[in-house]
Order: structure tokens, then sequence, then C-alpha cells
């Protein structure tokens, strides 16, 4: 690409989109600095360093997906989307074990290691994009529908045996609401929906009834094994349903998020000031990745609470006014796709942060400490620029 094409590119990207994106990050690195400036001894001291290091990557990410044409990325989405898989499969094989779990694949030679659930998001919504534009996929049968739901099931699957029950779920409502707008009949999608709440209804009834009708071990025993969550994943969802139970294990970070929350009142207690952070009481290996908005709301109380709500609405209504002045299809389902994605994200993490979702370990987007994340996440915005760029009615400009 020559540098006169690259400079008319630029020059049709949408800077406003890019303003609340700056703001985010830079909020991000600030309260990462503030959730880990006290702990010395430990390892996230450095977090908010290493924090702007990825940043400056994900903006090559990001400039890179605004200027490569999405429309060729489709085409070429079955090798990301492939990729992604043997990656995953990789990881479950040679990933490094941490708390339980193998998530990571380390770079030889460098101590950083990369998440390739997260790859595998943003390269199943793009795979999955390009197949429902295809003109000559007959979305209307029934068929065509369960081959869709097998392109994101791989992946999901394999992210769920690591395991990752956050991420794994962050699959699903982006991908359904992409094949309702691309055509899916209603009935298909409804359908799965109302499967999945029997299943989430079934599985919490199975984690109540034991103790409500007080069950002797051998039953509890029986249905341990039904359910389809690990033990560490019940108890979270227990904490939440009887906030007293285990309050020193299980319960410990709910609660204490919960309270640091609730103690920030209007204003918050001032930056670098949150006690529960300071003292320790938010678990500091944690505070700067999945409870980062518990440390902002802390310190800047429900006023910084709100702003940062604010930018992700401002940043999704964008999105969508993208998808909605594209007239093509495969770029309207990206744009959606990607909102959908950052909706799941912002919702999740917050809702487990003030106490009314478990906890799942799911990052917020832009705010919270990770490497692949940022990078993800900032490709995925990128995208979403490029089907700006090449959108023949302009929203700005």
């Amino acid at each position: 690409m020559s540098w006169a094409r690259t400079l008319r590119l630029l020059k049709r990207l949408h800077w406003v989109m890019l303003i609340p994106i700056l703001l985010a990050l830079g909020v991000g690195v600030f309260f990462i600095y503030s959730s880990c400036y006290i702990s010395h001894e430990l390892p996230v001291q450095s977090f908010y360093k290493k924090q702007g290091v990825w940043i400056g990557l994900g903006f090559l990410f990001y400039f890179t997906a605004a200027l490569y044409d999405y429309r060729r990325l489709g085409r070429w989405s079955w090798v990301l989307y492939g990729g992604s898989l043997i990656l995953l499969v990789l990881v479950l094989i040679a990933g490094k074990q941490m708390y339980g779990a193998r998530r990571w694949l380390m770079i030889p030679g460098t101590g950083f290691g990369v998440q390739p659930s997260e790859l595998a998001k943003l390269a199943t919504l793009v795979f999955l994009a390009y197949l429902l534009s295809l003109p000559e996929l007959d979305l209307s049968r029934f068929s065509v529908f369960v081959a869709l739901l097998g392109v994101v099931a791989l992946p999901l699957v394999l992210v769920l045996k690591q395991p990752d029950l956050g991420t794994s779920v962050v699959f699903v409502p982006p991908a359904l609401i992409m094949m309702y707008i691309a055509g899916v009949p209603l009935r298909y999608v409804g359908t799965l929906v109302m499967i999945g709440l029997v299943v989430v209804l079934l599985t919490l009834t199975a984690i109540i009834l034991p103790d409500r009708l007080e069950l002797d071990e051998s039953t509890r025993e029986t249905i341990q094994r039904v359910i389809p969550l690990t033990e560490y994943q019940q108890d979270r969802v227990a904490v939440l349903l009887w906030p007293d139970r285990d309050p020193l294990g299980a319960g410990w970070n709910k609660n204490q998020s919960m309270i640091a929350v609730g103690s920030g009142g209007m204003m918050g207690k001032g930056y670098l000031q949150g006690t529960q952070n300071i003292l320790g009481f938010l678990p500091r290996l944690v505070a700067p990745t999945d409870f980062i908005y518990s440390v902002i709301a802390e310190e800047m109380g429900f006023v910084g609470g709100v702003f940062v709500i604010v930018l992700f609405l401002v940043i999704m209504v964008l999105g969508l006014q993208v998808a909605a002045a594209t007239p093509d299809r495969m770029g309207r389902l990206l744009c959606v796709g990607v909102v959908a994605m950052l909706f799941c994200h912002v919702w999740i993490n917050i809702a487990m942060t003030v106490g009314v979702m478990p906890i799942t370990g799911l990052p917020l987007p832009l705010l919270s400490y990770g490497g692949s994340f940022v990078l993800t996440t900032l490709a995925a915005l990128g995208i979403v620029q490029s089907v700006y760029i090449r959108s023949p009615r302009r929203i700005f400009g």
C-alpha cells in the first residue's frame, strides 16, 4: 500500500470514536497503577508499565486492522479461525498452568504469555461474519444453522476445557445476534436461547436443592456429577445465592469488591486513597485485572463509575452507527458482533464486581491489565474502523 493511499485512508478514520477509546485506555493505566503501586513485593508492581507497552503494540494492531480491507480479511478468515483452533489445542497440551487452568502459551525467552482464547473470540467472530454474508448460503435451512453453531461450538468447547467459563460465555451472544441479523429464522435462535435458559435454571436448581432439602452426601455427589460446572465454579454461584456463605474463601473477592464499590460513595475517596485496595482486602493480584472497576469506583465514586460506563456506551453507539451506515452485509455483521462482544464483557465484569453475577474472571475492555486482551480488543475496534473507512455513507466527515 502506497503512502498516499495510506494517508487517504487515515483521513477517513472515525476520529470521534478514537476519543473514548483513548480516554478509557488512559483511565485504565492510571488505575492499574493505583491498584499495584504499593505492591513492591509482588510482580504486579510493574503492571502499569507493561500495560503501556501493550497499548502501544495494540494501536499497531488497531491501525493495521483499520487500513486492511475487512472484505479481504473475511476471505482469509478461515486461516485465522483454523490457526486459533490449533493454538487452543496446543494450550491444552503445552500451556502453562496457573490458578488451576491452562490458558497461557508462553513465548520462549520473554517471560510473556498469550491467551489463545482471546484470538479465538475475534477469529470466530470474523469467520462467522464472512460465512453469514455468503449469498449462496441458505440461512433458512436448519442444517445450515447447525453447521454455523458448530463453527462457534468448536472453540467454545476447547476454551471450556481449559477451563475458562467466563470467556466461553462471550462466544454465544454475539454469534446469536449476528445470526439473527443475517437472516437466520427467529425460531431457530429463540429455541436455542430457551434451551440455554433451561440449562441455567436446572443448574441453579441442582446447586440450591441439596442444601434446601438437606440431602445425604451420596445424593449430593450424584448431583455434583451432573452439574456442568467445576467445583470452584459452583462455589462462586453458591456465594452469589448465599452472600454469607464462605466469606473468607469463595466469597472473599465478591464481598471485598462490593465493599470497595459501596464505600466509594458519590465522589470517591480520592486517587491512590482506596483503602480496600491499599490495605490488600481487594486482592492485589486481581485488582488490576478482573476488579479494576472496583478500584475506580472506590477512588472516584459513583461519578467515576458512571463516567466509565458512559465511555463504553459512546463506543458501542458509534459502532452501531457504523453498522447502520454500511450497506455491506459482512461489514454490518462485523460491527454488530464487535459491539455485542464488547457489551458482554462490560456487562459481565461490572455485574460481578457489584455482586449481581458470579465471579467469572472476565476482564473489563480497555481498562483491565492484560496483553492478549488489549491486543484483540483494539484489533476488533480497528476492524470497525475498517468498515467505516470503506462505507459510502459517512457518519462524520
